[in-house]
């Protein structure tokens, strides 16, 4: 097996340039580099759009559940029998992080061996188990064990969503697919608060809940069966041809021979290799990998978590209910979320982000100052909830949604699918330690020293992004790659 493996990859290796010299020769010197002759302007946005919408149920399922057990833990608790226990309780919302940072480290790994198609069939499986193993739980042990399979999922679906989207999209409406991801996951929230709403007052309504998740979970699985592999990921396994049929049902047969003459010019040899751990920690592309564990670090200090699992208490004191708070937060998430999808592709990924960290070092210092004995109390609550509000949004218009598309633009397609698992794990671990030391600071440092030192990291972000992030707007992969790692 490995002496054919070896022959199908010489033969697409001796194909690459066969690909640029016919394009060459039809298009002669009018190529630019997204892959697309200038004559015949830039392909159809509407051919990738329904797959993008595909993919985009991962990160709708990756917000249902991060929001689902906002409402319901209170029943679910009841009817378990551990209500009261506080670490139990804990275990039930935080047990995800454990199967999500197992999900994220295998994602880049699952991704090379089968490819999307099948990644996303496998990132449904477990949501599907999962779900229904919650529903259907008579202990907290059954929906602990419910909880764990989902969170594999959670741990898979983001990192395949954004990787999909960024090798199938045509390069000039990326960022606006990429923002995509973040308006479902923004979806998912809010239609997990809105289901659960009924969950205190109807007994059993919470095993509902989970049972509905598992409708889009089987759409998922069932809608990749007829949706395109990515031509990056067939590319590198040598199928040439499959690579082809693929451009062509996504971007049109016009633009097939370009497409395929830009992804062979970035071919820089030792595609068949396995990548080692080793070689994206220590190796020529540990800068790269370095930047993005960084992004993904500090947007979880950045506080986003702590806000939004204060968000009920702040409002509560303004006089608001619980449920009012939830919807007043998934709004700001979903007008951040679509803000981003109309601003991606104009302003750039990284004004987008030094903007959106600029917007929440204001917005926690609103907060900080709202908890100063100097701040009057009927001040205190408008400097409270309006800095609340404004962190949500300026979150979601860039720090949350860029990070993700940033780096999967910037890593090159022989390292993509890992390097962004390694990243992502990165953000799982950060995000299980913020959430396990948020309330035992809270009560150490207090409010006022807690958010001062999450609107510190969001200003480190800033000048982090300004020295370290390339512009990745309106350029091809290849470009990107190129300009990141040129030859040597």
């Amino acid at each position: 097996m490995r002496g054919r493996h070896a022959d199908a990859y010489s033969m697409y290796k001796r194909g690459t340039r066969d690909y640029i010299n016919a394009y060459d020769k039809e298009q002669g010197s009018v190529r630019s580099l997204n892959g697309v002759s200038k004559e015949i302007g830039n392909p159809s946005w509407k051919r990738s759009f329904l797959y993008i919408l595909v993919a985009s149920l991962a990160s709708f399922l990756y917000g249902y559940h991060l929001g689902v057990i906002n409402e319901t833990l209170e029943s679910i608790s009841n009817d378990l029998h551990f209500n009261g226990n506080t670490m139990a309780e804990g275990l039930v919302v935080s047990i995800c992080l454990g199967g999500g940072f197992l999900g994220s480290t295998f994602s880049g790994l699952i991704v090379d061996r089968v490819g999307f198609r099948r990644a996303f069939q496998l990132c449904a499986l477990p949501m599907i188990i999962g779900s229904s193993m919650s529903a259907t739980a008579k202990n907290l042990w059954g929906m602990l064990l419910g909880r764990l399979f989902v969170g594999t999922g959670m741990g898979l679906g983001p990192t395949l969503a954004t990787l999909y989207v960024t090798e199938v999209s045509p390069a000039y409406v990326r960022g606006t697919y990429g923002s995509f991801t973040q308006i479902a996951t923004s979806l998912g929230l809010m239609s997990s608060l809105l289901i659960g709403f009924p969950a205190k007052e109807t007994e059993g309504w919470w095993r509902i809940c989970f049972w509905v998740s598992a409708v889009p979970a089987s759409l998922l699985a069932l809608f990749m069966e007829f949706s395109p592999e990515s031509p990056h990921w067939l590319f590198k396994k040598g199928r040439a041809a499959d690579a082809e049929a693929a451009f062509e049902k996504l971007l049109g047969g016009p633009y097939v021979k370009g497409a395929m003459a830009e992804l062979s010019k970035s071919e820089r040899g030792g595609e068949a290799e396995t990548v080692k751990l080793s070689e994206l920690l220590f190796g020529h592309h540990r800068k790269v990998v370095f930047i993005g564990s960084t992004l993904f670090a500090l947007q979880q200090l950045s506080g986003i978590n702590s806000v939004f699992f204060f968000s009920s208490t702040v409002f509560k004191s303004a006089g608001v209910s619980s449920q009012s708070a939830n919807i007043c937060v998934g709004i700001a998430n979903f007008l951040g979320s679509f803000a981003a999808l109309l601003l991606m592709d104009k302003l750039g990924r990284k004004v987008l982000l030094i903007g959106s960290f600029s917007g929440m070092v204001v917005a926690m210092g609103l907060q900080a100052a709202s908890t100063s004995s100097l701040v009057s109390s009927s001040n205190e609550v408008y400097l409270s909830v309006g800095g609340m509000l404004l962190f949500v949004l300026a979150f979601s218009v860039g720090a949350g949604p860029v990070p993700s598309l940033l780096l999967s633009e910037m890593f090159p397609g022989r390292i993509r699918a890992k390097a962004m698992s390694v990243c992502l794990a990165s953000h799982w671990v950060v995000n299980f330690f913020v959430g396990l030391l948020f309330l035992r600071l809270l009560e150490q440092i207090g409010p006022l020293v807690l958010n001062t030192i999450f609107a510190t990291f969001c200003l480190v972000a800033v000048i982090f992004v300004k020295r370290n992030v390339l512009e990745t707007k309106g350029k091809s992969l290849q470009e990107i790659e190129i300009t990141l790692l040129p030859p040597e």
